[in-house]
C-alpha cells in the first residue's frame, strides 16, 4: 500500500457512497479500498450474503475506473480481529508506518478505533500528526428516500445512501432504486 490513498470504509455493497470515497482517493493518488474482513462475526451480526458477489467485484472496480481519473481502484483488507483492539493513534499510526500509506480518505459519519472512539475530526487531527494526507466526504444522500431538510441526526437519519438501503430495495424487489443506489445494475450469481 505504500504511496496510496485508502478509502476507508465496509465496501460490502460498493454503492455510490461508496465510489465517492474511491473517487477522491483518486484524486489524491493510488486509490485503495481498505475493508475489514471478519467484522460480522467478532462483533456478532447476522450472517448475510454479499451484497457484490466476490467473483464480481474487480468488474465493479473497473466500472469505477471511469469516475477515478481513469484509475482502477485495488481492494486490500485488514483482519478485523487483528486490528479491533487498536486506539484511534494506533490505527492511525498503523496506516502510517506499516501500510505507509501517503493518505486517507473516509466518509463524515466514519468511526474507527478501539470501540468506535475515533470519528472523522479525529482522524484529521492524527492524520496530519502523522503526516498523511486526509479528506472527509459528505455523506452521499438517496435522492429518492431523503428525510426532510428539518429532521435531526447524522446523515443516516437524513436519508444517506447505505448498504441496508440497498439490501432492502433488493429484498422489496426495486430494482430501480437498487440500480440507482448502487449506480450500476446489479448482478446476481448462482
Amino acid at each position: 500500500l505504500a504511496g496510496s490513498v485508502v478509502a476507508l470504509g465496509k465496501f460490502d455493497a460498493l454503492h455510490i457512497g461508496h465510489r465517492s470515497l474511491a473517487e477522491q482517493a483518486s484524486r489524491m493518488g493510488p486509490p485503495v479500498v481498505l475493508s475489514f474482513t471478519g467484522m460480522g462475526e467478532i462483533l456478532g451480526w447476522d450472517k448475510r450474503l454479499p451484497v457484490v458477489a466476490p467473483c464480481d467485484r474487480a468488474r465493479v472496480m473497473l466500472l469505477w475506473s471511469a469516475q477515478c481519473s481513469g484509475l482502477t481502484p485495488d481492494e486490500f483488507s485488514l483482519e478485523f480481529g487483528k486490528v479491533r483492539h487498536l486506539s484511534p493513534q494506533q490505527f492511525v499510526e498503523k496506516l502510517a508506518v506499516e501500510l505507509r500509506v501517503k493518505g486517507v480518505v473516509a466518509g463524515e459519519n466514519y468511526r474507527f478505533g478501539y470501540k468506535a472512539a475515533g470519528d472523522s475530526s479525529e482522524l484529521k487531527k492524527l492524520c496530519k500528526e502523522w503526516g498523511l494526507d486526509v479528506f472527509v466526504v459528505e455523506a452521499v444522500m438517496d435522492k429518492f428516500d431523503q428525510a426532510p431538510s428539518s429532521v435531526q441526526g447524522d446523515a443516516r437519519d437524513r436519508g444517506q445512501v447505505s448498504s441496508t438501503r440497498v439490501r432492502k430495495a433488493l429484498a422489496d424487489g426495486n430494482m430501480k432504486r437498487v440500480t440507482n443506489l448502487l449506480g450500476r445494475n446489479h448482478r446476481l450469481f448462482m
